[in-house]
């Protein structure tokens, strides 16, 4: 390895260093959604410049140059800035662009987080092209040149025509060679992510902020531990419909709350577009803890209990707190689902809450 690529290995380790020690203020915050792309994610880190030399190109002299008394303090050139004066060293940002796959193994790391152990499903077969060997045709694209130029050198030693002293060889057609694949069949777990959200009026802003930037870490892992992974939406107030990843997080609703109407709507969901034997279930649930009435949370939890939990991998359920939500519901799963392996339930005060309620969710390994 040369000292140039030890150098970019070095770097990229101090990278990761720096990004792992301050990951989990970026799990409580919301500024890495903004900059995901599609494979990638641009992370903010502090850097200070250290001193160094300048070359100076106007040739104006500087300390130890010219007259000046023993003592004289050495102030700032004639050029007068536009900024205000200040005692602290200059900050500047660098924005380090690293992978989804990466940032999900440094939150598995800090977190903690088990591999995801699959429910050996059916899986989805994909077909993929594989470049295995040489042929001794193909298209004209695929050509391979250093194989068709030995083989026609091997063809001139062995007639005699081959000139050492003057080397020339001229390809012909049989000694053409050409690129050769195999289509490889691959089995991919798939998994399929429904997220619900109570949007009704005791729902501010500021819990909704709380959903989308956990919703974000949650995807970034499981995206991770799967090949295939659909995520579906949906909206509840006192009726639920499926909605569009933007509609989900910006959408504006009052009125009451009936958290039944979402478990039915997601069990439809699940039995027309997901079937349990073929896909790994994953539902995520996330209100203030008012719901319309206890009879509705008994009707929630026999659909818990007889269709959402049996068909699942995991529901989770995350109460963020809201000053106009009771926060009852979560009380009452606790006390009607104690020990229950397929049910992660987290109370999530604020968005500092968030770290721990990841975990929460994702550290079982399902």
């Amino acid at each position: 390895m040369g000292r140039i690529d030890q150098d970019h290995n070095r770097f990229k380790q101090i990278v990761r260093g720096r990004i792992k020690s301050n990951l989990r203020k970026h799990i409580t915050r919301g500024e890495l959604i903004g900059r995901k792309g599609r494979d990638f994610v641009s992370i903010p880190l502090p850097q200070v410049d250290l001193p160094h030399f300048v070359h100076d190109p106007r040739q104006r002299g500087g300390v130890g140059q010219g007259e000046g008394d023993v003592g004289t303090v050495v102030g700032a050139g004639e050029e007068e800035g536009g900024g205000r004066a200040g005692d602290a060293p200059g900050r500047h940002v660098l924005e380090v662009d690293i992978s989804m796959e990466e940032l999900a193994q440094l939150l598995g790391e800090e977190l903690q987080l088990p591999s995801i152990q699959n429910k050996g499903r059916k899986n989805i077969i994909t077909e993929k092209d594989r470049y295995t060997g040489i042929s001794s045709s193909g298209p004209e694209s695929l050509r391979h040149f250093k194989r068709t130029y030995r083989e026609a050198l091997k063809r001139q030693i062995a007639s005699g025509t081959y000139n050492p002293v003057q080397p020339m060889i001229v390809p012909i057609r049989r000694d053409k060679r050409y690129r050769s694949w195999k289509v490889s069949r691959q089995p991919e777990c798939n998994a399929a992510i429904i997220y619900m959200m109570d949007v009704s009026g005791s729902m501010g802003e500021e819990q909704k902020e709380i959903v989308r930037i956990e919703s974000f870490w949650i995807d970034t892992w499981l995206r991770s531990q799967y090949q295939g992974v659909e995520v579906r939406y949906v909206v509840h107030d006192a009726e639920a419909r499926e909605v569009d990843q933007e509609t989900f997080y910006h959408t504006r609703e009052s009125g009451g709350t009936v958290i039944s109407s979402a478990y039915k709507l997601c069990d439809r969901i699940i039995q027309k577009a997901f079937p349990p034997e073929d896909w790994n279930i994953y539902l995520f649930h996330f209100s203030d803890g008012d719901n319309w009435s206890q009879g509705d949370t008994e009707e929630c939890f026999n659909l818990l209990r007889d269709r959402l939990l049996p068909a699942s991998n995991l529901f989770c359920y995350g109460q963020v707190e809201s000053p106009y939500g009771t926060g009852q519901f979560l009380n009452d799963l606790r006390d009607t689902f104690p020990g229950s392996d397929k049910l992660a339930l987290s109370q999530i005060e604020s968005k500092e809450a968030i770290y721990g309620s990841i975990k929460e969710f994702l550290g079982r390994g399902r």
